[in-house]
């Protein structure tokens, strides 16, 4: 009588289906994304470069800008694309608890950033700068405030990857999710380059 043989149990993989850039859908999807965002992002910078000087007789964000503060910010914000990469560096060489560490690390530089941010208005307003005292500030603050709610939500999809890491969910063989995290993250710090530059360095 044969001895029935258990077979081998195969661990179940999941592979992303490729398109035909050679890229995943989900990646393909984030550049798709990121591509709408630029026009978006285009239309506001337009606007702003508009209605910049058209204060109505008030004071303009242009008059109260603190640009040693926000120069400060800006290098934090760029500071975390560094760790961003070594997030997704220690995570593909398996090393998933120091690439936990390097993800909550950008998250705190972003929380950083979105507070200064946050003080940066409330100091416009002590000034009488609102968003609604005339086109300039409106311009002004709802350039910056969009990027800002970027940079708020980069910040949730960071922390989404460091509890799925935390819960043994995010190895390297899923190391595609936080390169597309990462992806995102990098678009954020990019524009927030052009911002700074165009709103804060470029004169009147």
């Amino acid at each position: 009588m044969a001895t029935a043989t258990a077979a081998p149990v195969a661990h179940e993989t999941h592979e992303e289906h490729r398109t035909s850039t050679g890229m995943s859908n989900t990646k393909l999807a984030m550049w798709v994304f990121l591509g709408s965002e630029c026009l978006l992002f285009g239309g506001l910078i337009s606007s702003y470069l508009i209605y910049k000087t058209r204060g109505a007789g008030l004071l303009v964000p242009t008059d109260v800008f603190d640009i040693p503060f926000t120069s400060v910010s800006s290098f934090v914000l760029l500071m975390s694309s560094m760790t961003m990469v070594l997030a997704l560096s220690a995570l593909r060489r398996g090393d998933e608890a120091l690439s936990r560490v390097w993800i909550l690390t950008t998250a705190m530089l972003g929380g950083v950033f979105v507070g200064g941010q946050v003080y940066e208005f409330t100091t416009f307003l002590r000034e009488g700068v609102g968003f609604t005292t005339n086109p300039a500030s409106s311009a002004f603050f709802t350039l910056t405030g969009f990027h800002g709610v970027h940079v708020g939500l980069g910040i949730v999809m960071l922390m989404s990857a460091f509890v799925m890491s935390s819960k043994d969910k995010l190895h390297k063989e899923q190391s595609e999710t936080l390169e597309i995290i990462g992806l995102y993250w990098h678009f954020v710090d990019v524009v927030w380059v052009v911002l700074f530059t165009v709103v804060y360095l470029v004169p009147a």
